[in-house]
């Protein structure tokens, strides 16, 4: 595994029940801002005992991961609410200690 696979690992652990993030949140968070589609990749490779907060990471502009049908019901049993377009209110549900993590991270 590698070593930017594992820091992504690192970000979505510490994500809180009822919150999301964007890839390229967890891109900048690591230091590698460019990134976002590998932090995707990372995630599609997350071990099993990640599966648990996966479900949290969504693109930029809310949208879920396609094809996957479980990840909106896992989001609303967190409270996560969707706006009329499907996607999650960011602005709502957005992890609001991203900026601060942000200065650990990198």
């Amino acid at each position: 595994m590698s070593c930017f696979n594992e820091e992504v690992y690192e970000v979505i652990r510490e994500i809180p029940y009822g919150s999301v993030v964007t890839y390229g949140q967890i891109a900048r968070l690591v230091g590698k801002p460019q990134c976002s589609r590998m932090v995707g990749r990372a995630m599609f490779h997350a071990p099993e005992s990640l599966h648990s907060f996966c479900h949290r990471v969504i693109n930029s502009q809310g949208r879920l991961v396609p094809g996957w049908d479980e990840q909106r019901s896992l989001l609303e049993k967190e409270g996560i609410t969707f706006k009329k377009n499907g996607c999650v209110d960011l602005k709502k549900h957005n992890w609001k200690d991203v900026a601060e993590l942000s200065k650990t991270y990198k």
